[in-house]
């Protein structure tokens, strides 16, 4: 693994292609090119039958610089660094930096490759490859770019390790809801990794974290709690927050068969049957208005119903 460092201070982890993964995918892109480069060579021959030598070698030697050379350039330049053999071996051309590849970075590969490739069979491209601790041959180091591995095997998957014991629950009003996204994925990271770290940079990292995750927390660090067991312990009650969340969330969805769904809340109950949903009748008023008027079972609770709309009725 090698690490690159960009301009925002980002490490970044790329596996640098190797000598036989990049030959095979050499190979494919040469195959391809020398068969388009003979197709058309032979179509052109036979197109300019009727011209003078001058003018064929003028054509030939055009051809080879389209095909061979503006070929690799102009397909690096719209694939960011993915010829026809990168895709097919899982590689890819990449800035220094980690960034795609421009313009100016393919064509200085492009023109060291026929050096290095073409005109001496690729002898001075693997010699380079193999001297070079990131096996990059010479147009790399002129153009200032890498060839990495895009496709990497899955290896084991890091886990959190557990807090102690003791710190477990502590921290279960602690407030999280001000803690980045960033922070966590940083904090993870470190624990994940901190047993491969040098004593010193470990404890200063944890040292940094916590302080950061204390602020975001509004909650200083507990006295006597080791910056990464508190680290640990957030984390863990993070966790089992969002086991939480998940766990109700799935229980509300899909409910347990068999028991029946809770139905509708009790609407209160009145004096008034007419209030309650009871039977009520209308009567015609002259100009047409439909007003409620009182039944017997209204007069009997000792109340009348109101109008259905929001006017009183006229005298």
């Amino acid at each position: 693994m090698n690490e690159l460092v960009t301009g925002d201070a980002v490490v970044l982890g790329l596996r640098p292609a190797r000598l036989p993964s990049r030959a095979l995918a050499t190979a494919i892109d040469l195959a391809v090119l020398l068969t388009v480069y003979v197709v058309l060579s032979v179509g052109l021959a036979v197109a300019t039958v009727t011209l003078d030598e001058a003018a064929t070698a003028a054509v030939g030697v055009a051809t080879f610089l389209l095909v061979l050379v503006g070929g690799p350039v102009a397909v690096e330049t719209l694939t960011h660094g993915r010829s026809l053999g990168k895709l097919a071996c899982g590689l890819r051309v990449v800035r220094d930096d980690g960034g795609p590849i421009r313009f100016r970075h393919a064509l200085v590969r492009g023109a060291m490759g026929v050096v290095e490739i073409l005109g001496t069979f690729g002898v001075v491209g693997c010699i380079s490859s193999l001297v070079s601790a990131r096996g990059r041959r010479l147009g790399d180091v002129f153009a200032g770019t890498l060839v990495v591995r895009e496709r990497v095997p899955a290896g084991r998957a890091l886990t959190v390790p557990p807090p102690p014991p003791w710190l477990v629950g502590r921290f279960a009003q602690l407030d999280l809801s001000g803690v980045p996204d960033g922070l966590w994925l940083a904090v993870r990271q470190y624990l994940t990794r901190m047993n491969h770290l040098d004593g010193a940079v470990r404890g200063a990292m944890a040292e940094r974290l916590s302080t950061d995750l204390a602020a975001r927390t509004g909650v200083p660090v507990p006295q006597g709690v080791p910056a990464a067991a508190y680290l640990a312990a957030v984390v863990h009650e993070r966790q089992v927050r969002d086991f939480r969340r998940v766990a109700s969330a799935v229980g509300r969805s899909h409910p347990t068969p068999g028991v029946p769904a809770p139905g509708p809340l009790p609407q209160p109950v009145t004096g008034n049957r007419e209030a309650s949903g009871g039977p009520r009748s209308t009567e015609v008023r002259p100009g047409g208005a439909v007003v409620p008027v009182a039944t017997a079972d209204a007069g009997r609770n000792g109340a009348v119903a109101p109008p259905a709309t929001g006017f009183a009725p006229p005298a």
